[in-house]
């Protein structure tokens, strides 16, 4: 099998080759694109020191990228980092919380993201009809909805916060991450773990009334043990954003850089030292890896209380992992439960069937299915309703060209708090 991957310079993709060089998982050529040559060069400087992986060919081209594609793992960032600062900033300036899958920064991110990301969709359609499209652009589910409505079912999106939650809520509930069957259902960075179930007995009532259970894993200290009792469920990571929206406001403000320029000084100079010298590259790779997953979510850590990521918080879903297991059920139709951003289908009934949402799924050779879940509480599901309702005009705003459907994003999402706000949000950034 041939895996094309789209935004092969990213710095998150000698981690899936790592994992194929452990277990191919039936690929035979890795085929890389992207758009920036120096960091294409450097990436493939790091993968030339993983031994045992399939070989590796750069593209000349989209189209020549996706010729021949079983896989298509796209995992593109339009507008690089700097995009991302200027969303971030732009926010920020606002008043309002920038990050970048979340509240405005997300939409602002969606705006610029969402045409090329059909553009990709529309050259596989033609040139690779038959891949599979394994979205991990963010914002992922908004991104994997538009790709949808021009490859159906052949796009699923992924992401790795569910999966960490529930590996980490499991070690904390003292079970094995592998045996537990998980009940998780909302959007992307939006969702929230309502069961944990071993061996027909949820174990989530009594981790939840273990305050130094709670405290032991990365969302037990980030929403406090009192709060998530009176929730009755575990958050998502990103929703810390919505409980805690004036607490991590103030955090992100008053940090001397934001993530996005964070990781633009980091990965400048990796870049940079990597053309100078490409065999010292593997290291310095993974040094920037480590430090960025040790600042992940530094903001929201900062909110509440300001405390370091342990072991525990850095072994969590991993995309490459992910994509993989994903890859496996998909390549050799065997039945795998993961949790995916996928058409609803009806799982959540107040959205259309065609609404993608983050979910438990089975997979196999036809694809991923999301399986029957409880309802939404109507707190959760009215956040979802809001929040969903903005992504979809960002949908129709880069479909039409509609200042109208833009600013409708903008102002209704519950991180905007005023017209106005969005009004001159909306004025920073080149649209349409």
């Amino acid at each position: 099998m041939r895996l094309c991957v789209l935004g092969g310079g990213g710095f998150r993709v000698p981690l899936v080759y790592a994992a194929l060089a452990r277990d191919s998982a039936g690929v035979s050529e890795v085929t890389l694109h992207d758009t920036d040559p120096q960091r294409l060069r450097a990436v493939r400087a790091v993968l030339a020191s993983i031994g045992g992986g399939p070989p590796v060919r750069v593209a000349d081209g989209l189209d020549d990228a996706l010729a021949g594609a079983d896989f298509v793992f796209c995992a593109i960032r339009v507008g690089g980092t700097a995009g991302r600062v200027r969303d971030e900033r732009t926010a920020l300036a606002e008043g309002v919380l920038g990050q970048e899958t979340v509240g405005a920064g997300g939409l602002l991110y969606g705006l610029r993201t969402v045409p090329v990301a059909r553009q990709i969709a529309a050259r596989v359609r033609a040139v690779a009809p038959r891949a599979w499209v394994i979205n991990f652009t963010n914002p992922a589910g908004m991104v994997t909805e538009a790709m949808a409505d021009v490859l159906g079912e052949r796009v699923i999106g992924i992401c790795d916060s569910p999966v960490g939650l529930v590996r980490r809520a499991a070690r904390a509930a003292g079970a094995d991450p592998d045996a537990v069957t998980p009940d998780y259902l909302g959007l992307n960075h939006l969702g929230w773990l309502r069961s944990l179930t071993l061996d027909g007995r949820d174990l989530l009532p009594g981790l939840l009334a273990d305050p130094r259970a709670l405290h032991s894993f990365e969302e037990g200290r980030l929403f406090g043990a009192e709060w998530l009792a009176t929730l009755g469920a575990l958050p998502n990571e990103y929703l810390h954003y919505y409980y805690f929206r004036r607490e991590t406001l103030a955090a992100a403000r008053a940090a001397a850089e934001t993530r996005g320029e964070f990781l633009a000084r980091q990965q400048d100079a990796f870049f940079a030292r990597a053309a100078r010298d490409p065999a010292a590259a593997p290291a310095r790779w993974e040094a920037a890896r480590r430090e960025r997953e040790e600042t992940y979510l530094a903001d929201a850590r900062a909110a509440s209380g300001g405390w370091e990521r342990d072991a525990c918080d850095l072994d969590g879903g991993g995309y490459d992992r992910v994509a993989l297991a994903l890859l496996r059920a998909l390549a050799a139709d065997r039945p795998t439960r993961l949790i995916l951003n996928v058409p609803g289908g009806g799982t959540l009934a107040a959205l259309p069937p065609d609404a993608v949402i983050e979910t438990v799924c089975t997979v196999d050779g036809s694809g991923a299915r999301p399986l029957p879940a409880a309802p939404l509480g109507p707190a959760e599901l009215g956040l979802v309703l809001q929040v969903k309702a903005a992504e979809q005009a960002v949908l129709e705003a880069t479909a039409t060209g509609s200042r109208r459907a833009a600013l409708r994003a903008l102002a209704l999402h519950p991180l905007v708090d005023s017209p106005t706000v969005a009004t001159r949000l909306l004025a920073r950034v080149p649209f349409p």
